[in-house]
């Protein structure tokens, strides 16, 4: 760590961020030798499976990204296969705001990560990320319990056809709230300005309408089914093409609602230490229930 810090800076400070799922996230502050301080942060794999993969993609992701204006932090270093740390981790400098995932002040924030998200998906890359993966199978799926049997069996022989043919588009593949920081400062209303989107380990190349679906099933179960909707709405509203049938578009957003089914318990868990305690795992399996029969739904 002292090996990427300028000559007479030392480490005043740690304190661990949460929120994440996979990865242990320090925030830094560092003195410096005119007596001020910075911000690193530390993103460390633990007992995690591919972590050199993971923390090499997002180093990548981080230094494409450079100079874009998308807000995304810069890369200090990466040690993919712990060389020079106790676990494999990255080094990146520390971004202002944090997340906000209250329902107050929605009606906000839905437009701006909606413009956010298309100007991701505007990048065009030199050299390409690999293809995405899928996230679930027709065969993994993980029906809640109560759930509506008929509509989650209807979803399943969804995703169990071929995925429909798509234009690649740069994608950060975990776009959601608790990824997206916002200014929080006391003369700006709470989410009224993106400051940065983090965690990046997850980039691919894939259909714009994989991180529409990820985004909105997100906004499903923090506020409700209805807002999953909503926000591919306001994707298309910022200027983002999406597939050009229902039919396509259903496919996409049923395969993420369906991979949510698989990881209910973590998704759920950092949600509750963010503050959102009502959203036990079984209230938002309750959510999931309604969300994927809403997409059904749409069906007829």
């Amino acid at each position: 760590m002292s090996r990427h810090l300028e000559v007479g800076e030392r480490i005043v400070r740690t304190e661990a961020l949460h929120g994440g799922i996979t990865a242990e996230m320090r925030r830094l502050t560092i003195g410096t030798r005119d007596g001020g301080t910075r911000d690193l942060v530390l993103r460390t794999f633990v007992d995690v499976e591919h972590a050199d993969d993971w923390l090499n993609r997002e180093a990548d992701a981080l230094t494409l990204l450079t100079g874009t204006g998308v807000p995304a932090p810069g890369l200090v270093a990466v040690d993919p296969t712990a060389a020079h740390c106790e676990y494999p981790s990255l080094l990146m400098i520390h971004l202002a705001g944090r997340t906000v995932l209250d329902d107050e002040g929605l009606e906000t924030r839905v437009p701006l990560l909606a413009r956010q998200l298309v100007a991701i998906h505007a990048l065009r890359p030199a050299e390409r990320p690999r293809e995405y993966v899928a996230w679930t199978t027709a065969d993994t799926v993980v029906t809640p319990k109560g759930a509506d049997a008929v509509a989650w069996a209807a979803a399943i022989d969804v995703i169990r056809e071929p995925a429909p043919p798509y234009e690649g588009r740069f994608l950060h593949r975990d776009f959601q709230p608790g990824n997206v920081l916002f200014d929080v400062s006391p003369q700006r209303p709470a989410g009224a300005r993106i400051t940065g989107v983090v965690d990046w380990a997850a980039t691919s190349w894939g259909p714009a309408d994989l991180d529409v679906a990820h985004c909105s099933t997100n906004l499903a179960l923090l506020h409700g089914p209805a807002w999953g909707q909503r926000f591919a709405e306001a994707y298309e509203g910022a200027g983002g093409m999406l597939a050009a049938t229902a039919s396509e578009r259903l496919y996409w957003r049923v395969r993420d609602g369906l991979a949510c089914s698989e990881e209910v318990q973590l998704v759920a868990q950092p949600w509750r230490e963010a503050g959102r305690t009502e959203l036990t795992t079984r209230a938002v399996e309750e959510r999931l229930d309604a969300y994927v029969t809403s997409l059904m739904d749409t069906l007829g």
